[in-house]
């Protein structure tokens, strides 16, 4: 019976230390990946596309929606509420990181990462990469969008710095689930979305839990 809880233990110990492994791994991909990411949302940022040509309130909204611990976390937060279980720069890391990102095992190198661009980039870095790298879903003729400004374009006609309050909140409605979301195929998912949303940025409403990505603490009728 020892004999077995001994391989118990040791095996356990030999998954902690390889997950341990691949996280560090992870880490240490994005520092050294940090320099040529630094670069590209500098000439991202130059070109009008980071955080610095969105309204404020707006920026404020979309934060507060996707990541309302951004400013403050290390690559991970687990703490508010609607913030679910990926951060931003999590969220980031899942397309810098991977070809293919599946839940799971890569959830451990994809955090490694995430606090690994932490220590490299600004919060601002990372927010204009999240802003240009984010799925938006299909424009008008049925191809996939990718980036905030390229989806204002596609969806609206405008630059993200032209759109109103209105329209800013529709593309925010759309990255979690840019498949089925979009204000170019309105529906009952996505104007209750937007209405969630609207009411959360106006302070009268807030989710219910950490996981409350869906804001059904916001849904219609809630107080």
């Amino acid at each position: 019976m020892r004999r077995w809880i001994l391989w118990i233990n040791l095996l356990l110990g030999a998954v902690f230390l390889a997950a341990f492994a691949y996280g560090a791994k992870g880490y240490s991909d994005a520092r050294h990946a940090a320099p040529e990411l630094k670069a590209r949302a500098a000439a991202l940022a130059a070109a009008g596309r980071g955080p610095d040509s969105i309204d404020p309130e707006n920026l404020r909204i979309l934060i507060l929606v996707e990541d309302p611990g951004f400013a403050f976390h290390k690559g991970v937060d687990l703490s508010n509420k609607g913030a679910g279980l990926t951060t931003m720069t999590q969220s980031l890391s899942k397309r810098l990181a991977f070809r293919e990102f599946r839940p799971g095992f890569r959830k451990i190198r994809q955090t490694g990462y995430a606090i690994g661009l932490e220590s490299r980039l600004s919060k601002s870095d990372i927010l204009t990469l999240w802003l240009d790298t984010v799925p938006m879903g299909r424009d008008a003729d049925g191809v996939w969008t990718t980036g905030f400004d390229t989806a204002g374009e596609a969806f609206f006609g405008k630059p993200l710095p032209g759109l109103t309050r209105e329209e800013f909140i529709e593309l925010t409605a759309v990255p979690i689930a840019p498949g089925r979301l979009s204000p170019l195929r309105r529906g009952p998912d996505f104007d209750a979305r937007v209405q969630r949303i609207t009411r959360l940025a106006n302070g009268l409403c807030e989710p219910d839990a950490v996981r409350d990505v869906w804001l059904d603490g916001c849904a219609a009728g809630r107080l």
